[in-house]
């Protein structure tokens, strides 16, 4: 059974920072594109950042270029989120996500998720 496990979440306030982790277990860690996705209230759920099989590539959504930075540790079977100059707007919850085991296509859209995370709520006051 493939099991997403996040943590890290809480309450920040604007311009601090706070890093996110995701533990997978029961898959084949190295094989997975990983990615962060959040949904805020009454709102779609939005990629986030995505990573490579290996760490070297790396795709993020506009509004969190330059502030945000995706990594993993294959050998731990965790990939991180780590946010820095959080803003009010970054307020959600905040899901890791698996891709399609074994491909180089880093995964940026819900569809193209195979196992979701439970979520880890992140709050940012002004």
């Amino acid at each position: 059974q493939v099991t997403l496990v996040e943590s890290g979440g809480g309450l920040v306030q604007a311009g601090g920072s706070l890093r996110l982790s995701c533990a997978a277990s029961g898959l084949s860690f190295s094989s997975y594109p990983m990615g962060w996705f959040r949904q805020a209230p009454g709102r779609e759920r939005e990629f986030v950042a995505s990573i490579s099989l290996s760490g070297r590539s790396t795709s993020y959504a506009n509004f969190v270029k330059g502030r945000f930075t995706i990594s993993r540790d294959n050998a731990r079977n965790t990939v991180y989120l780590q946010m820095n100059s959080s803003k009010p707007e970054d307020t959600a919850v905040y899901y890791c996500a698996a891709g399609a085991p074994g491909t180089l296509v880093l995964v940026t859209t819900t569809k193209a998720v195979r196992y979701w995370g439970q979520g880890t709520q992140v709050t940012v006051s002004s």
